[in-house]
């Protein structure tokens, strides 16, 4: 099967990439999902997971989440040919702080807007079209809103928050935590990613949109994750104290899983402490 990742050399990318032995779209390999021209190379896949993304939660950088993640994702899904299959790559942020009001969050959760940054409403705009071109141009679609993905670090990319804070007591560096770190998470490994991408690939689902992340299991705080690390290596993490980070939206996050499990069969097989090891 033919197989192309957008932003293939990214954090989380080049993992996925590798995983599936899969070609690159992006622009280290001198491609770029705003060129119209060069977008009309994915009609020559069977598959393309859509990673690419312009990620700043800036207010002054609206114009080019927008851009790069309505338009760039837009000029991909025109060029899917029928039977062909799409996976995007959308954020558990949609639900701003409507997630709050869940111990475990489905799909059903309210995207309305709250107060959510152009990164998260260019997402859920993206969801949208996804929707209508897989439809309209009989291809298959999956969307899954991700919780925290991580992976080791790579060349070039800026680490997730996992890989910094293991990264950061490996070496030292000062930690800077939102509400001394009591804010949860759910956190997913990229290759329990990759493999829900590889669930829907050989499911019989036409269009399937999921959440995805840890999932209870595989749920702790902040400061949990930072501890574990510092026992791992049996070393002290370092803390800055006076300049904590504002607080999270929302301030708990932890999938529900039960929309995957019942229609792909997929739930996580890597937990915490495997994971955490793996980026050490």
């Amino acid at each position: 099967m033919k197989l192309l990742v957008t932003g293939g050399s990214g954090y989380l990318g080049t993992h996925v990439r590798r995983f599936f032995q899969a070609e690159d779209f992006s622009r280290r390999s001198h491609l770029d999902v705003l060129s119209s021209l060069d977008a009309t190379r994915v009609s020559a896949y069977e598959v393309v997971i859509h990673l690419a993304a312009h990620l700043s939660k800036n207010p002054a950088d609206a114009e080019d989440c927008f851009r790069a993640n309505v338009e760039g994702t837009v000029n991909l899904l025109r060029e899917m040919q029928p039977n062909s299959v799409f996976i995007f790559a959308s954020t558990k942020d949609v639900y701003g702080a409507h997630a709050d009001g869940y111990g475990e969050v489905p799909e059903d959760c309210s995207t309305e807007y709250c107060g959510q940054t152009p990164l998260e409403w260019s997402k859920l705009i993206a969801e949208r079209y996804v929707d209508y071109y897989s439809a309209h141009r009989n291809f298959r679609s999956c969307i899954f809103r991700l919780s925290t993905v991580y992976a080791r670090p790579s060349e070039g990319n800026e680490n997730g928050f996992v890989t910094h804070y293991v990264e950061s007591v490996k070496r030292g560096w000062p930690i800077r935590l939102p509400l001394e770190g009591k804010p949860i998470r759910d956190i997913l490994h990229v290759e329990d990613f990759a493999r829900a991408c590889q669930a829907f690939i050989d499911s019989s689902v036409s269009h399937g949109q999921y959440n995805l992340g840890g999932g209870r299991a595989n749920s702790l705080s902040l400061r949990d994750i930072i501890d574990k690390v510092a026992e791992m290596i049996q070393c002290t993490a370092v803390f800055d104290e006076a300049n904590p980070l504002p607080a999270p939206v929302p301030l708990h996050y932890v999938s529900n899983l039960n929309h995957i499990l019942e229609e792909l069969g997929w739930e996580p097989q890597i937990g915490v402490e495997e994971g955490l090891r793996s980026l050490l």
